[in-house]
């Protein structure tokens, strides 16, 4: 849901603040000064000054007894603030203000932390709730109002990842595309067929739920030629088509159009953040389910722009719409640079783990701008290598092109997928994030919950808004 706790900044602490947050460096030195023996207090806590520790104190008020929370901000670094920040708001949860003493540094980083740890998605109404206001002392209240902006577009992203499929599907995630505000366009299935999406038409054929295109546009109010085209896999649910999942595999995939709610997200947030940059959301959505209408392995289908691909595995289904909406924006759209954001191997997770998101890139200079905005965001990415001598493995001898590669001569599943994908891209600055390992999580804690995660939206923003 909508992240409820509510952020403000106020000049000063108030008299008789019931809970009350202070930091306090790497040396156990408070940043304020306080009516209190902090160093006995740490000394006897043993606290170490590390980010996200929590001292809590009790102290006499004048109608009873407030809650002084000393807080460890390390390093003071922005990655040491997030964690602080996560912190205190999981540690005030089920309270109803807590007025923070602001720490020196990324205000931004520690007040967007605080307020995604009080993110919750829950069907139902037991549990804690999480703080219900935040207040700021001494903040600069622009950072505050990003920070706000940024963690509601990473909470719309998890919503619409962690609702149920029996909800979502193509044709809802559409209707919420256009609730961002902006100018949309939707394609049905009359409009993919008359058109020749061939791939996002193929993956659908099997839901009683048909597939959807959609795009999203913003147009910033000064003027500019730049334009970039973001992409995002919208599989509503992914049973693996007849190349069925094991219902394990099964249990998460309501979440596997993670990369086309980052889309929407991104989209819809760009106007209150200022962004300088046109920019064109593709959502490819389509439901993959086996039926008696659903494609074979060894069917062969076409692409927007007429390429062919065999399809040996329909459960490699997110490439197959992606390169439908790739091959589009750079036949009509024209943009300067095309990222793609998507769930789209296991492989990447055993490469990389749940921490950190892969990038491939056919030019250096979008890689080296993505891979700045994922450490000023935190969404952390690592550039993996587009290796040339890999693509024979998408060889087919009746078609353009496989969907995997038949056999395990390679076996480097993400680097094929991405090396497919680049095939639709175009000659323009290319990059695809795969984010299949980052964008679920399996853990409650920082400023993760259990569920979709939201990664990419700040890192996006990041590049977007201050290159």
């Amino acid at each position: 849901m909508p992240i409820e706790t509510t952020a403000s900044v106020v000049a000063e602490v108030p008299d008789g603040a019931e809970l009350l947050a202070v930091p306090y460096g790497s040396d156990l030195s408070p940043e304020v000064e306080l009516h209190l023996p902090v160093g006995d207090l740490l000394a006897h806590y043993e606290a170490k000054g590390e980010a996200g520790e929590i001292v809590e104190v009790p102290v006499a008020r004048a109608d009873g007894v407030g809650r002084v929370l000393l807080y460890g901000v390390g390093d003071g670094s922005a990655r040491a603030l997030r964690k602080a920040g996560a912190a205190l708001a999981r540690r005030a949860k089920g309270r109803d203000t807590l007025t923070v003493v602001t720490p020196e540094g990324d205000v931004a980083a520690f007040a967007e932390a605080a307020l995604l740890a009080a993110y919750s998605f829950k069907i139902g109404s037991e549990g804690k709730k999480p703080v219900r206001a935040l207040a700021f002392a001494g903040a600069d209240a622009a950072q505050v109002r990003r920070a706000q902006v940024v963690a509601q577009a990473v909470a719309l992203a998890r919503d619409l990842a962690n609702t149920p499929s029996s909800v979502k599907n193509p044709a809802w995630l559409a209707e919420r595309a256009t609730e961002r505000g902006l100018p949309v366009r939707v394609w049905d299935e009359e409009q993919l067929q008359a058109d020749g999406f061939g791939g996002i038409l193929a993956v659908g054929r099997g839901s009683v739920s048909p597939p959807r295109l959609i795009q999203l546009s913003y147009t910033p109010a000064e003027p500019t030629d730049r334009h970039v085209v973001l992409v995002g896999k919208g599989i509503t649910f992914d049973s693996g088509g007849l190349s069925l999942k094991p219902t394990d595999n099964m249990k998460t995939q309501k979440t596997d159009m993670a990369g086309g709610a980052v889309v929407i997200a991104v989209l819809g947030a760009l106007a209150e953040l200022g962004a300088p940059v046109r920019v064109t959301g593709l959502i490819a959505a389509a439901e993959n389910m086996p039926s008696g209408t659903a494609q074979r392995p060894s069917d062969v289908i076409k692409h927007y722009g007429g390429r062919t691909v065999e399809v040996l595995n329909t459960d490699a289904e997110g490439r197959l719409v992606l390169a439908d909406a790739l091959a589009y924006a750079d036949a009509v759209l024209d943009p300067d640079a095309v990222v793609d954001i998507a769930t789209l191997t296991g492989a990447i997770t055993v490469a990389l783990g749940r921490n950190v998101g892969a990038v491939y890139a056919s030019d250096d200079v979008l890689a080296k701008q993505l891979l700045e905005a994922a450490d000023g965001s935190d969404d952390r990415l690592w550039r993996m290598p587009l290796i040339d001598e890999y693509k024979p493995a998408l060889e087919s001898s009746i078609a353009d092109l496989a969907n995997v590669e038949s056999g395990s001569r390679f076996g480097a599943g993400s680097i094929t997928a991405a090396l497919f994908l680049r095939e639709f891209a175009g000659r323009r600055p290319w990059a695809h994030l795969d984010i299949a390992g980052v964008g679920r999580s399996t853990v409650d804690e920082g400023t993760l919950t259990k569920g979709a995660t939201g990664f990419g939206v700040r890192l996006l923003l990041e590049w977007l808004t201050r290159a």
